[in-house]
């Protein structure tokens, strides 16, 4: 049976979506069966991430109602072979999402999948806690600020009182996936550093995902950037953050502050 990974966070915009389709992306590399599955109905947007806008027929909703089959809902990307999307439906709410449904369709997908990660909502809505309420493996995404840190905790809370592990007693593994961030921005106290958000939310760190265009490039190109470019900064972290989920123990590197070519000159003459 395969596990189930929720990549979630209270705040919209921190990065959920393009973290799902790279880290399905990253561990399909590493020739495991993946399926990314997008729970935002109504505004799905993993299909366009993953390329795959222009194949979607059917959608996780025409799955639970009874309209078509999971086989037939699930897109096979054309670069990975064992790397797959089950869309959103952008027509329908998020109503339409039964429990019975998501529990058949997670249940089927756990069988013939090594991975299945679901892209949540933002939010504490329906969607974000039918989303979370049959995972492993909590992944919560954040910027370092204080906003998002924030809404945060409050998805931390829900992780360990709304999911079916929470119900049966078990604790929930969490792991923190920390976006955006910028070394020197940092230094010079303009967001939160690794240390600040680390000590407010208490999960351990599985990546830190670098500031960088690398990551709009490759979603505007309609590809997971860990696809479009493996050896750009944000790959590489996605690359290691997979390796983490799937066991690995190494250590996480912290962007450090960048120095600019005059204060390199100094450094060296002052040595």
């Amino acid at each position: 049976m395969g596990k189930v990974i929720v990549v979630t966070s209270g705040k919209g915009g921190v990065g959920k979506t393009t973290s799902t389709a790279a880290l399905g992306a990253a561990l399909a590399q590493r020739n495991e069966k993946v399926v990314v599955v997008d729970f935002d109905v109504g505004l799905r947007n993993l299909d366009l991430v993953m390329g795959a806008e222009r194949r979607v027929v059917y959608d996780l909703i025409n799955v639970i109602q009874g309209d078509a089959k999971l086989t037939q809902a699930l897109i096979r990307d054309k670069r990975l072979e064992n790397l797959f999307l089950l869309p959103a439906s952008q027509t329908r709410d998020k109503d339409n999402l039964t429990p019975e449904g998501v529990e058949w369709v997670i249940n089927e997908l756990k069988r013939y999948f090594d991975w299945v990660i679901c892209d949540s909502p933002a939010g504490i809505e329906r969607g974000a806690t039918l989303a979370m309420r049959h995972a492993d493996i909590a992944v919560v995404v954040t910027n370092p600020e204080v906003s998002s840190v924030r809404d945060s905790d409050r998805i931390i809370g829900l992780l360990d009182s709304k999911t079916m592990k929470a119900e049966r007693g078990e604790r929930m593994e969490k792991h923190l996936l920390l976006t955006r961030y910028d070394g020197a921005r940092a230094q010079r106290g303009d967001m939160l550093k690794v240390d600040d958000v680390l000590e407010i939310l208490s999960i351990p760190l599985l990546g830190i995902i670098p500031e960088s265009t690398d990551v709009l490039r490759a979603s505007n190109l309609g590809a997971p950037v860990t696809l479009a470019d493996a050896r750009c900064a944000p790959s590489l972290a996605y690359f290691e953050a997979a390796r983490r989920l799937a066991g690995e123990d190494i250590p996480v590197s912290i962007p450090e502050e960048k120095r600019s070519i005059l204060g390199k000159i100094f450094a060296r003459r002052a040595a």
